[in-house]
Order: C-alpha cells, then sequence, then structure tokens
C-alpha cells in the first residue's frame, strides 16, 4: 500500500502564478465514500485511476493507476459524478519541497489551496510567503467534496 501524508493551505494573492507553469486538470469521482474515494484524472495527456482510503489525521491509503486516455475520457464522460472538478495545477519547488497550487474553476471558482506531501506527519517544511491559513482538517477542501458544496455555494 502507498501512503499519502499531506497538508493543505489556502493561497494569497497571485504572486505564486509567475514561480512554475500551470497545467491543466479535469478529474471526476467514481465514488465520493470517504471510506474509499476513487478518481478519475486526465492531467495534460496523461490519466490516472486513484482510489484513496479514510483519512487519519493527515495520511490515508492511496493507490495510483496509469490508465488509457481514451479509456479515462469515456469514464470522465459517461460515469463520473457531476460536476467535474476542473483547476489548473502548478508545481512550485521551495526550499527543496514541491508545492502544488490548484486554481479551481466552474463552480469552485475562485478558490485557490496549496497542498504540499510530506515523507512523515511530523516532518518539518518552509512555508512560502504566499501560504495562508491551514485547512488541512477542513472536509470543505476536499476535492471530493467541492462536488456536492462547490466553493461557490459557501
Amino acid at each position: 500500500m502507498s501512503v499519502e501524508i499531506e497538508r493543505k493551505f489556502l493561497v494569497l494573492g497571485s504572486g505564486w502564478k509567475a514561480l512554475g507553469q500551470g497545467v491543466a486538470i479535469r478529474q471526476g469521482y467514481l465514488s465520493t465514500n470517504p471510506d474509499r474515494v476513487v478518481r478519475v484524472r486526465i492531467e495534460d495527456d496523461a490519466a490516472t485511476l486513484t482510489i484513496k482510503g479514510r483519512t487519519n489525521g493527515i495520511t490515508r491509503g492511496e493507490w495510483e493507476y496509469a490508465i488509457p486516455l481514451a479509456e479515462a475520457d469515456q469514464l470522465l464522460n459517461d460515469l463520473c459524478e457531476r460536476p467535474l472538478i476542473e483547476k489548473t495545477r502548478t508545481r512550485i519547488l521551495h526550499e527543496g519541497m514541491v508545492w502544488e497550487v490548484d486554481e479551481f474553476f466552474g463552480d469552485n471558482l475562485g478558490l485557490v489551496v496549496a497542498e504540499i506531501e510530506l515523507d512523515s506527519e511530523e516532518q518539518a517544511f518552509s512555508r512560502p510567503d504566499w501560504i495562508a491559513e491551514e485547512v488541512t482538517d477542513d472536509a470543505r477542501y476536499f476535492n471530493a467534496n467541492l462536488l456536492r458544496h462547490p466553493f461557490s455555494a459557501w
């Protein structure tokens, strides 16, 4: 089993945009059950199927598999819950760590969050000056929850 240890933060301003190149992501969910989230994602010209277990603290099981682009497109169009999540992801290197900044569109327009993946829950890291409040424990910010409770409705 793979493990994901991740912390999530709100983002200040737009200065971070100059620090990396964004890539379009389209993703949908076959299951949003907290015990087994199943996601289909197309990022650039690559597609993945990801299964995530229940979050325990900031850690959860994660399994990710490459799938054919045409099959991912079919799953997104025909089987995934609606609406799909559309966002641009910018990966930014800061003091040896990669921050992934997601700028959302559609019903989640205006939401910008940054995530950092860690090797352990106790791992120390430096926060860039464009990082704001931590929202790791706020389930509203889970992508799977943004389907039924989009940012525009908060």
